[in-house]
Parts: C-alpha cells; structure tokens; sequence
C-alpha cells in the first residue's frame, strides 16, 4: 500500500512539474532532465513512471480532463434546477480547461502541434464522455417535461460542439480574451442553447 501511494504521488509530482515547465520553456523545449530536476528525482525515476515525453504531456492533459469530468459530475449531482444545472456543467467545461492552460497559452499551439494526432483521438473521448454526463441531465430534464423531447444524447453532444468553440485549443493566446469575457460567452452561448431546449422557449 504503502508502494503505491509514493508512486502514485510521484507521478503526481511529474505532472505537477510538467505544467510548471510547460508554462516556462514550451513542449520542445521542456525535456526530461528538467522534469527530473523539478521534482528531485533522477531521470531513470521519470521513466518509471513514463515511456516518453509526449506521454507525459498526454498524461497531463488526460489529469485535467478528469478534473473536468468529476466537476461535471458533482453540478449534475446537486439539487438545483436541471437548467441551472446544465448551464453550470457548460461554463464549467470551458472554464476549468481555461483556467487550466490560461499560464501557458503562448505555448499551447506548439504542444498541440506536436501531439496532434494522438491529442485528436483522445479529444473525441473526452468530448463523448462529456456529453454523456450532459445528457443525464437533458433526459432527467425530459423526464419532469421541463425541456423538449428528443434525443438527450445527440442534444448533449450538440451543447459541447458549440461550446468547443470557446475553448483555449480552438482559440489562441489572443483570442482567448481574459476570463470575463469567457465567462460572459458561454452564458450567452448556454442560455440561448437551454432556451431552445426548453418547453417555455
């Protein structure tokens, strides 16, 4: 037990790392010497953990995905409204990924440029997980005929089409406008989705 724990906050410690180095030198400049010497570990231990470097910025990325994926599931567990509950699942997704990248934004286009291919295929699983969650609450929101019937999963899967286009992959540094204005868009983006979702629009 004891075992698993340390490797467990080893790997945690490498990835902590990761977006630390990240956010100071970029993809190809971060290599596994500095990651080493961030946590204070030996190069050899990194491979312990990791095969490559590019797994361990997938990695990364994979550990805020299921820091979005539990917030999700906590706002779809609460008590409120579904609509507000949907609304908060939508400006959650957006904003824990923005508030997760904004540090490094000047580098996200070169980290994606090298892990695209892979970075793609591991994005349509994120996104479908996503929309299952989103669909509990559309179908849960059918069910006490607060919103239109029709198919929960394909509307989920619309909701995050459209709010993909505020996330800090399909924007750049300067795009991105500072955490307000996101904010402000994907309420506006929400609002006018739920709206057309609900039985009173």
């Amino acid at each position: 037990m004891k075992l698993e724990l340390e490797t467990k906050s080893t790997r945690d410690a490498i990835l902590d790392a990761t977006d630390v180095l990240l956010a100071k030198h970029g993809y190809k400049n971060m290599t596994i010497d500095h990651l080493a010497d961030e946590v204070g570990i030996g190069k050899g231990s990194v491979y312990l953990h990791f095969s490559s470097k590019e797994e361990i910025a997938l990695s990364h990325i994979d550990r805020i995905i299921e820091r979005i994926k539990n917030a999700l599931v906590a706002i779809s567990q609460e008590k409120s409204a579904v609509d507000d509950r949907l609304r908060n699942m939508l400006l959650e997704r957006v904003l824990l990924r923005y508030d997760s990248t904004q540090h490094y934004t000047q580098s996200l286009n070169e980290l994606l440029a090298y892990l695209r291919p892979k970075l793609l295929e591991r994005r349509k699983h994120y996104f479908e997980e996503e929309a299952q969650l989103l669909a509990s609450v559309i179908a849960e929101g059918q069910k006490e005929k607060r919103f239109a019937a029709g198919d929960h999963l394909d509307l989920a899967r619309t909701m995050v089409t459209a709010t993909n286009s505020l996330l800090p992959y399909s924007l750049s540094a300067l795009e991105l406008g500072d955490r307000d204005e996101i904010v402000d868009r994907v309420h506006k983006t929400a609002d006018l989705m739920i709206k057309g979702l609900s039985l009173g629009a």
